[in-house]
């Protein structure tokens, strides 16, 4: 067995994996401000081959390869939609200790989306009768 196999293979997947839009987070967005994640990823990666034979076997081979990935947000970029220019964007980073910030922001954009998101399937669901 070949080593090139799984090597490839693992090599594959890391580079599928190693995409800007798993660093860079889907937008969520109110009615006044854009919340964007970014984070920040480790990887590991390594691979293996042997080969063994015994008195009483003709022997054997093996390879194999391995890869994990770690991910952790560390901030959030906040663009005011009725701020024009460099005013209207600030970057809070989720490592500091002024996280407080960033949770009363969630805070607020989260219930707004909940409160969208259940305006909106009442309105589906009423459409339906």
């Amino acid at each position: 067995m070949k080593i090139e196999e799984p090597i490839k293979t693992t090599v594959e997947e890391l580079r599928r994996l190693l995409d800007v839009k798993n660093l860079v987070g889907e937008p969520l967005e109110t009615e006044d401000k854009i919340l964007i994640p970014v984070m920040k990823m480790g990887v590991g990666f390594g691979a293996g081959m042997g080969e063994g034979r015994s008195s009483s076997s003709e022997g054997g081979a093996g390879s194999g390869a391995g890869a994990a990935a770690g991910v952790e947000p560390i901030a959030v970029i906040v663009i005011l939609k009725d701020v024009r220019g460099p005013d209207g964007v600030r970057v809070i980073d989720l490592r500091s200790a002024g996280t407080g910030r960033i949770i009363q922001e969630l805070g607020s954009t989260v219930t707004e989306v909940i409160k969208e998101l259940s305006d909106n399937k009442k309105s589906e669901e009423s459409s339906e009768e």
